[in-house]
């Protein structure tokens, strides 16, 4: 059985007919997308699904166009629904401390806030007017002249009686004062006083005792009166006022009928004015309200637009990619004043929920999570349907002081997060709210299946992707590269990647390189320039790694044969690149009950997944050679030179293939470098980064030299995910460098040692000198070994 690979299956070959190129130069897309299908169907079922619950959590590797997917629906369907209305904060004449919300139909807003604008100074001057106007002035003067009358008339008694006992009332700024008169007409002083006999003296003390009863008497009904006085000039004061006020708001109230809250708000402003006429007549128009309980400014008359869909065509859609908890639900804001802060409603501000009620509303999952309160908050707000201003820390009873409490607004928005496929099984598998609340999953994927008609489509994007970033064009064969690297990249010849911000990285970079070559467009050679330099900008350890084996200091040996020693090629992750590394693996086989011990797992250097694949081992030896009888023996593994964590299982196959020469003494070509991981019964297995692999073994060989025995083993099911550089592709079909597919480990263990791996007959036994008959006959010494050395004890 032939197991080497011909050149022609280690890469992926596009071309494109001039009929296909016609077509990529003048049709376009007539889809958002390309491989998207299964995303698109959930948008397209998701959005506008605004039942509750039915929000949309969007996942996907970053740059595979799910924001542009979105906008897409989202603007489709935003179009066709109707605008949503305006919503403002005014005061609440009742409770300073919790503005009052009012909705409005859209672009209701300004007009209102304009009408009060004009209410208010309508009212004032007819107000100033009316209370300037001689019939005001003379209903006043008769109800002033009507209290003067009563005042004297209620006085005259006092003034009469005294008169007739030769007693005088005198009015003082602070006091009345009773003054008895001497038969002159004058004060009776002291001195005089006294001049009079006992009888007398107590008879003007009397007198003056009745007087002061009567006076007290007379000023508690002029206290009445007053009263009444100011009730009558105060009854006439709103009078005046309610005539002139109810005349302007008569037009308001029947155009906002219907409108409850309009309607408490425009009555509230007419009693305000009533009851603060003073204040409200002052013309000292004030621009900030010192205290949201006091002031006497025409601030609180004023109309806070928080939500203005004036110029808004159809459903809002907001992207709020910072969603700070502010951000997100607005705030309030406060002013320094004479040292202290201090705010009103004027100064509360709307959130990102607020501008995508009635509408869309895009988050990324991950800056949601990030900022403190966002994530509950958004949580809380779609479960209630509703959107409360509060400040953080009041809410989470961080804040003991005083502060607004505006009303809240009913929220009816769905709500659209963007982020990986990890955060959504963690939040799903956690959180029970996010199950609720996001019930519709759009993922996309990275790969589209190969064909002519994809092709054709991924040329259209390309080209599109040009021109949006105003890049030079891109040739036929240019965009075949193009394509045979997105095949790369999705590591699979029967796949292409649609990862198109890693192709948009390669045109900006192929861009350039045309530029610097004054070309005219962009040709296969910038695409493999491009590709090459991005690669070699960060592969540095790479070349030291490389440059240590070549000069022996990591020890690999590419020629000849050894027992128990193979070269096996780890995977070496740096980010944005992975290259392959050879790395010696060595096995020991001895007598004893041990088993194989993993040496890396020993020394904790071994992850789980790598101490499983050790462990299958054992499993693959006790099914292929301990069915009838004990294996007693004692084996070990290490990977020589590695002194940091290893993980996988991809050098199973490896590892067992030393483990079968240890224990037969069959040597193992040094120049064959395998990978592959195996199961119980032998198959071997696919693994990762296979291209890398080869490549990374490829590289070594060249700066050793290349004399056509060097190649790679790999796992026959990776054949399909081959697509090698170009390098390597000639390097094999000049014969210097060879790559084998095997299905089973005992192809590889023939390929590796030119020995057959033997086939069971009849009897039970294998065919004579074969590599299992011989595996056999090694574990019947070291049977009888063990036993010889047990009986002796």
């Amino acid at each position: 059985m032939n197991l080497e690979l011909s050149h022609k299956e280690l890469k992926r070959e596009v071309t494109l007919t001039p009929e296909n190129w016609k077509v990529i130069e003048e049709e376009s897309l007539d889809k958002p997308l390309i491989g998207q299908d299964r995303a698109l169907a959930a948008l397209e079922f998701g959005i506008g699904n605004k039942l509750k619950g039915f929000n949309i959590y969007v996942s996907g590797y970053p740059g595979s166009g799910k924001l542009k997917a979105i906008n897409h629906f989202l603007e489709e369907k935003a179009r066709t629904e109707p605008p949503p209305g305006d919503w403002c904060y005014v005061y609440n004449f009742r409770d300073p401390y919790c503005p009052k919300k009012i909705g409005l139909p859209r672009g209701g807003a300004r007009t209102f806030r304009l009408e009060i604008q004009n209410f208010i100074q309508e009212a004032q001057k007819a107000l100033v007017e009316a209370f300037e106007s001689k019939e005001y002035a003379g209903r006043r003067q008769e109800i002033i002249d009507d209290f003067k009358e009563q005042e004297e008339s209620l006085f005259e008694v006092l003034h009469r009686q005294a008169k007739e006992n030769n007693f005088t009332i005198r009015r003082t700024p602070i006091d009345y004062v009773i003054i008895r008169l001497d038969d002159e007409g004058k004060p009776l002083n002291d001195k005089k006083f006294r001049r009079l006999d006992k009888s007398m003296q107590n008879e003007i003390l009397s007198i003056q005792d009745e007087l002061k009863e009567l006076l007290m008497s007379l000023l508690r009904e002029k206290r009445d009166l007053e009263r009444e006085n100011t009730s009558k000039l105060v009854d006439l004061e709103k009078k005046v006022a309610l005539f002139c006020i109810e005349g302007l708001l008569e037009e308001l109230l029947s155009k906002y009928e219907g409108l409850d809250d309009v309607q408490t708000y425009l009555e509230d402003i007419k009693t305000d004015i009533i009851q603060e006429l003073k204040g409200f007549l002052e013309d000292v128009p004030e621009n900030f309200l010192p205290h949201p309980s006091k002031g006497t400014g025409i601030t609180k008359y004023e109309v806070n637009i928080v939500v203005d869909n004036t110029d808004l065509q159809g459903a809002p859609i907001i992207a709020e990619l910072n969603p700070t908890y502010n951000n997100l639900f607005g705030k309030v804001e406060h002013e320094s004043h004479m040292g202290t802060l201090v705010t009103n409603f004027t100064f509360i501000r709307s959130g990102a929920l607020h501008r995508a009620n009635g509408g869309y509303l895009i988050l990324p999952m991950k800056e949601l999570l990030l900022n403190y309160f966002s994530w509950d908050s958004l949580k809380r707000a779609l479960n209630n349907a509703e959107l409360v201003i509060e400040d953080a820390g009041e809410r989470y009873g961080f804040l003991t002081t005083k502060t607004l409490k505006p009303d809240p607004i009913p929220l009816n928005v769905q709500v659209i997060l963007i982020g990986s496929s990890w955060l959504y099984l963690l939040l799903h598998w956690w959180d029970e709210d996010f199950r609720e609340l996001f019930k519709v999953k759009a993922e996309f994927d990275t790969v589209m299946d190969f064909s002519r008609e994809s092709i054709l489509e991924f040329a259209m994007v390309t080209r599109k992707i040009l021109k949006e970033n105003d890049l030079l064009p891109i040739g036929k064969d240019a965009m075949c590269r193009l394509a045979e690297e997105a095949s790369r990249l999705a590591g699979d010849r029967k796949k292409i990647s649609i990862k198109f911000r890693d192709i948009r990285d390669i045109l900006n970079e192929a861009n350039h390189y045309a530029l610097l070559a004054e070309e005219s467009m962009i040709g296969a050679h910038q695409i493999d320039k491009a590709v090459e330099s991005k690669f070699y900008r960060s592969n540095l350890i790479q070349e030291k790694i490389n440059e240590m084996i070549q000069r022996n200091q990591l020890i690999i040996e590419f020629k000849g044969t050894r027992v128990g020693q193979i070269n096996g090629i780890s995977l070496i992750e740096l980010g944005d690149i992975s290259f392959g590394r050879p790395i010696r693996i060595t096995a020991t086989i001895g007598t004893g009950k041990e088993g194989i011990l993993d040496i890396e797992r020993e020394a904790k250097l071994a992850g789980p997944i790598h101490t499983k694949g050790v462990l299958i081992l054992n499993g693959y030896l006790l099914d292929k050679y301990g069915q009838d009888s004990p294996i007693s023996i004692a084996g070990n593994l290490v990977f020589e030179q590695s002194y940091s964590e290893i993980e996988g299982d991809s050098a199973s196959s490896a590892e067992l293939y030393t483990l079968i020469s240890s224990l037969t003494q069959i040597p193992l070509k040094q120049s064959i470098a395998v990978t592959g991981s195996v199961n119980q019964k032998g198959e071997v297995q696919p693994v990762g980064g296979i291209n890398e692999k080869i490549e990374g073994f490829f590289e070594v060989c060249k700066l050793k030299g290349l004399d056509g025995n060097q190649g790679v083993l790999i796992p026959a099911a990776n054949k399909e995910n081959l697509i090698l550089k170009n390098e390597v592709v000639e390097a094999v079909k000049e014969g210097l460098f060879h790559i084998w597919a095997v299905r089973t480990i005992d192809e590889g263990l023939e390929l590796l040692t030119g020995i057959p791996a033997g086939k069971m007959k009849a009897s039970g036994e294998y065919t004579k000198d074969s590599i299992h008959f011989k595996a056999f006959q090694r574990i019947d010494q070291l049977n009888l070994t063990l036993k010889k050395y047990s009986n002796s004890q």
